[in-house]
């Protein structure tokens, strides 16, 4: 297998001032990629701003023989997010791989949770990802080649106490990707998500003692993967951490059909619970026609 380049590819990172953004920016122009490095430079909580984080990962890849610019937009306006994708375009003509991975936390158990807590999450996480996505989507359009990465989080797929807010936003980046997928499939645009666990900054007290097993570097590999032009995955969501890679999906079970004329009450619903439930035979629907498409053949039968 040949290896993979980003030569003549150009990639913006969100949230690259550290962590695993900061990893993700280096191994992209480590491979050839002229890199646009956005960080706000604010704290984990979403607070202040500095262009000292961004300054720094740029410094690291021109240092080493890289392409790499700053940019210290927030992607939390729609503003904000042409200015990145701007930034790319000026500087290097085109816009071929969108790595959304800026974000920030305010936990806290979801009856104190505060209005201005759940907006900030929000807006950070998904709207930053719409915002600083779509006018990439129209580039890499107008290009046919694009490449989209998003970051989810087990906390919205799964659950995790205390992130009601994080975790409905990174479902929400789900949903954002699966239609990417979909709206961009004739275009040669991808997009996929992940859902990483490593010891950053904003997950650093979260992790205990197994912290110092979760490098991020061991996520960087499936993303430069993903973002590549190599991959001709779209649509998929992946766990990764420590080391571990594994793809995570929503499936559909085959379920009860009480036929087209049945008249379904209640307590049909309960006698036949574990039917609905029942796991085995499971489909992975690719968009809502493929649903519509299994509705419709149980509707025959």
């Amino acid at each position: 297998m040949s290896d993979i380049s980003f030569s003549e590819r150009v990639a913006v990172v969100t949230g690259a001032g550290g962590g695993l953004g900061r990893t993700y920016a280096l191994e992209l122009a480590k491979r050839g990629a002229s890199v646009v490095v956005n960080d706000l430079g604010g704290a984990a909580d979403g607070t202040g701003a500095a262009s000292s984080a961004a300054d720094r990962v740029v410094k690291e890849i021109t240092e080493a023989g890289g392409v790499a610019v700053a940019n210290y937009d927030s992607v939390a306006t729609p503003e904000g997010g042409e200015s990145i994708i701007k930034t790319a375009t000026d500087n290097f003509g085109r816009v071929d791989v969108v790595i959304n991975n800026a974000g920030i936390l305010r936990d806290k158990s979801f009856v104190k949770l505060e209005a201005a807590d759940l907006e900030i999450v929000l807006d950070v996480h998904l709207k930053g990802a719409f915002f600083v996505s779509q006018p990439a989507f129209r580039v890499m359009k107008e290009q046919g080649y694009g490449r989209f990465l998003f970051t989810a989080s087990a906390a919205g797929v799964f659950g995790n106490f205390g992130q009601s807010n994080y975790g409905a936003a990174k479902m929400g980046l789900v949903g954002l990707m699966n239609v990417l997928a979909v709206e961009g499939a004739k275009y040669n645009i991808k997009a996929n998500t992940i859902m990483p666990i490593a010891n950053t900054r904003l997950t650093q007290d979260l992790l205990g003692p197994i912290a110092e097993k979760l490098g991020p570097e061991e996520v960087t590999p499936l993303v430069t993967y993903l973002v590549s032009e190599s991959c001709e995955l779209t649509h998929e969501l992946f766990s990764v951490g420590g080391g571990r890679y594994a793809r995570v999906f929503i499936g559909m079970a085959p379920g009860w059909n009480a036929g087209a004329d049945a008249v379904v009450s209640a307590e049909d619903i309960a006698a036949n619970l574990d039917t609905i439930r029942e796991q085995s035979g499971y489909t992975v629907p690719e968009s809502i026609g493929d649903e519509m498409k299994i509705i419709a053949e149980s509707l025959k039968a």
